[in-house]
C-alpha cells in the first residue's frame, strides 16, 4: 500500500466537498425548522414532533459501541464507510418516495415510513460516525483538522443556505405534502454527490491497533472501566451531554413562531438560511481558534450563545426579527459545539483506543438528542416558558463543566 500524505490538499478538498453536499441534503430535515413542520402536517401532537426529531439522530446510539468493538482492530475502515453511505442514501430517498406515494391518503402510514427512513438513516450514521472520526484522525494532524473541519462546516453552511432558498421556493410553489416529498428526493441526489466524493479519499493505514476482546460484553466492561478511570473523558462527555439540552427547546421554537406569526414558505426558507449564515460566518472564528489549539474556548463561547438564544426565545413572542436572531445564534453555537467536541475527543484519545473514546463520547452525549421528547411533553402539558426555563438550567451546568475541558497541551 502506498504511503498516504498527511494533511494532503486532495483529502482536504474531498472532506469539504462531502460537507457541502451533505449540507444541501440534510438541511431539508433541519430539526429546528422543516422537520417539525412536516411531522406537524401529519399529526398535531407536540410529543410526536419531539420523537421524530430524536429519531433523526438518535438511532446512531444503538450501534456506536458495537461499531467501535470491531473498528479498534481495523487498519482501514473506508470500505465499511462506503456501505454506510449507500444505506443512508436509500433511507433518505425512501422518505420522499413514501410521502409522494401515500401522502394524505393515510397520514399514519406516511408517518410510519418517514420514521422508518429516519431510523435507518440515523442507525447507519452510528457506524459512519466511528469510521469517519477514525479516518479524520489519520488523515490530518490535530491543528490542521481544526482548519479543514472549519472549512467543511463553512461549506456545509453554504450548501444549507442554498438548500434553504430552494426549500422556500418548493414550499411556495407546490402544496404539502407533495412538496415535502420532492424536497427529500432532490436532496438525496445531492447528498449522493457528497458520499461519492468522500468515498475516493486516500486513507492512511493505522499503525497502532488493539486486538478486539473475545466478546462484546467484555468490550463493554473494559470501556466503562476506562470511562471510570479517565476523569477528563468523563467531564468532557457530561459537558457535551448537557450542551445538548438546547434540543429540549430547538424543535419547538418554529412552532411557537408559527403560533404567533403567519409563516409563509419563504419565511421558513429564510429561517434555514439565517441559521446557516450564522454557522458559516462563525467558522472563520472557530477555525482560527481550533487551529491554534483553543477548542475549549469554542465550547465556552458556543454555550453562552445558546444561553442567549434560549433567553431571547423566552422573552419574545411575535417579533419575526427576534426569531431571525435566535436561528442565527443556533447556527453559530451548534457548529461550534460540533467542531470543538469532535476535535477534543481525538486530542484526548490514544491512537489505539480512539474508536472506544469516540464511541463512549458519542453514545453517552447523544442521549441529549432525545431531549426533544421531554421537550414535547413540557410543551404539551405545561408551556413554552417552562420549556425554556428548564433548558437554561441545563445549559448553565454545561457551561460550568466546560471550564475544565482538556485541550492541546
Amino acid at each position: 500500500m502506498k504511503k498516504v500524505e498527511i494533511n494532503s490538499l486532495s483529502n482536504h478538498i474531498k472532506n469539504v466537498t462531502h460537507g457541502f453536499f451533505l449540507g444541501i441534503g440534510t438541511a431539508i430535515a433541519e430539526p429546528s425548522t422543516i422537520l417539525p413542520l412536516i411531522v406537524h402536517h401529519f399529526s398535531s401532537s407536540s410529543i410526536l414532533v419531539g420523537f421524530f426529531v430524536a429519531l433523526l439522530r438518535g438511532g446512531a446510539i444503538l450501534v456506536q459501541m458495537f461499531a467501535a468493538f470491531y473498528a479498534q482492530s481495523f487498519m482501514i475502515v473506508l470500505p465499511f464507510l462506503r456501505r454506510v453511505f449507500f444505506v443512508r442514501f436509500l433511507a433518505w430517498f425512501s422518505i420522499g418516495f413514501s410521502i409522494l406515494l401515500i401522502g394524505n391518503r393515510s397520514k399514519d402510514l406516511t408517518l410510519f415510513f418517514i420514521g422508518l427512513g429516519l431510523f435507518f438513516f440515523s442507525l447507519s450514521a452510528g457506524f459512519g460516525a466511528i469510521y469517519f472520526r477514525e479516518i479524520m484522525a489519520k488523515m490530518f494532524t490535530h491543528k490542521f483538522r481544526g482548519f479543514t473541519m472549519a472549512y467543511r462546516q463553512f461549506f456545509t453552511g453554504l450548501g444549507s443556505i442554498l438548500s434553504g432558498v430552494a426549500a422556500g421556493w418548493v414550499l411556495n410553489h407546490f402544496t404539502a405534502p407533495e412538496s415535502y416529498g420532492y424536497l427529500f428526493i432532490i436532496s438525496a441526489v445531492f447528498m449522493g454527490f457528497g458520499f461519492l466524493a468522500f468515498s475516493t479519499i486516500d486513507e492512511p493505514k493505522k499503525e497502532k491497533i488493539l486486538q478486539k476482546e473475545s466478546s462484546f460484553r467484555q468490550f463493554l466492561k473494559n470501556s466503562f472501566v476506562l470511562l471510570k478511570n479517565d476523569r477528563y473523558l468523563t467531564n468532557q462527555i457530561f459537558s457535551y451531554l448537557f450542551s445538548y439540552s438546547y434540543m429540549l427547546s430547538m424543535p419547538f421554537i418554529i412552532l411557537q413562531a408559527k403560533k404567533y406569526i403567519s409563516l409563509s414558505g419563504t419565511d421558513i426558507g429564510i429561517f434555514i438560511s439565517v441559521q446557516m449564515i450564522g454557522a458559516m460566518l462563525s467558522n472563520f472564528l472557530w477555525g482560527k481558534l481550533s487551529s491554534s489549539g483553543r477548542n475549549r474556548i469554542i465550547v465556552n463561547i458556543s454555550t453562552l450563545v445558546l444561553i442567549f438564544a434560549i433567553t431571547l426565545a423566552l422573552i419574545t413572542k411575535s417579533n419575526i426579527y427576534a426569531y431571525y436572531l435566535i436561528f442565527f445564534c443556533l447556527g453559530i453555537a451548534t457548529d461550534g459545539l460540533r467542531l470543538s467536541f469532535g476535535n477534543l475527543i481525538l486530542i484526548l484519545a490514544p491512537e489505539e483506543k480512539r474508536p472506544i473514546y469516540v464511541a463512549l463520547q458519542t453514545n453517552i452525549s447523544s442521549i441529549g438528542i432525545f431531549f426533544s421528547v421531554p421537550g414535547g411533553i413540557i410543551v404539551e402539558y405545561l408551556n413554552y416558558n417552562w420549556l425554556y426555563g428548564v433548558t437554561l438550567v441545563f445549559l448553565f451546568i454545561s457551561f460550568i463543566l466546560s471550564l475544565k475541558l482538556k485541550d492541546i497541551s
